[in-house]
């Protein structure tokens, strides 16, 4: 016993010291970029690594938020108020993150439980359609896209980045994974107590795949806000610019200054940082139960 014990304790010792220099690991390079964004220009470009700042400076901020002017918002072609462009970029992104995300975990919800649940001609090919398109790379769609975006207006507008988004075959596979572990008698049950169907949607699926759709909300976040490739192609003009394209045309019009792409790097971690703390139970939670359904 006491042998199986020692092995035990070593065991987790040894995992803890192996998490934990994981985690070191990943959270480095969001070190390095704090850091990089309160540095002088010449410890930054400073041959030998200067891991701590000698010179905090906020400069770079500084210089991010005085670069340019956009309006603070854009309502039916009239433009209200004036801001520094970070700030315009950074609300376009939140914005089309944010609904990105809605958007998405809504239909996919009700997609993954009508596949899951529901008995319709049809469906086993229409799922195997949903898993093919997972394979599909963008860039092969991105011509008929960008015809189909062009012939709606949408053009060079935040909404173009968020349509293609909210019909994601992998948020629907997900969801359908998780329905399918929703008990029939549950939903027999509504029924049989008057329940309409979004009622039963509503009051009885949603909160039984809650972790599911908060394990989409962050994978939809994430993946919305780091796609540079859609954002470059369906937007120009500076108003409607992202942070990160934002970044990009204002380090072309300049040499490499590290520091000001750090500062605007910085600046667009804190969303994706808040989000994954708001559902990091969800998340979390929803990753055990698919391993415990295995």
């Amino acid at each position: 016993m006491k042998i199986t014990s020692g092995r035990t304790k070593a065991y987790r010792t040894v995992t803890l010291i192996v998490l934990i220099v994981l985690a070191l690991l990943f959270l480095f390079p969001l070190y390095w970029i704090l850091t990089g964004s309160v540095k002088t220009m010449a410890e930054i470009n400073s041959a030998t690594p200067r891991w701590f700042p000698q010179e905090f400076t906020l400069r770079n901020y500084a210089e991010l938020f005085s670069r340019r002017s956009a309006p603070l918002l854009s309502l039916f072609g009239v433009e209200v108020g004036k801001v520094p462009g970070a700030i315009r970029w950074l609300l376009n992104t939140v914005f089309m993150a944010v609904m990105a995300m809605i958007l998405t975990c809504i239909t996919a919800a009700m997609a993954g439980y009508a596949l899951a649940k529901k008995r319709f001609f049809g469906r086993t090919l229409l799922f195997s359609l949903i898993v093919a398109a997972m394979a599909l790379p963008k860039q092969v769609i991105l011509i008929p896209l960008i015809r189909e975006i062009s012939a709606l207006g949408l053009y060079d507008n935040i909404w173009a980045v968020i349509f293609p988004t909210v019909g994601w075959p992998f948020g629907v596979f997900l969801m359908k994974q998780f329905s399918e572990g929703i008990p029939g008698e549950m939903l027999e049950a509504a029924r049989i107590d008057g329940a309409s169907e979004l009622k039963t949607f509503t009051s009885v699926v949603v909160p039984l795949i809650k972790p599911g759709i908060g394990a989409l909300a962050i994978f939809t976040f994430i993946n919305s806000w780091n796609d540079y490739f859609m954002q470059l192609i369906m937007l120009t003009s500076s108003k409607n610019l992202t942070i990160s394209l934002g970044i990009a045309t204002m380090q072309a019009e300049n040499s490499t200054d590290f520091g000001l792409i750090m500062a605007g790097a910085a600046l667009a971690a804190v969303p994706i940082i808040v989000v994954f703390l708001i559902f990091q139970k969800y998340f979390t939670k929803g990753i055990t139960m698919g391993a415990v359904k295995g």
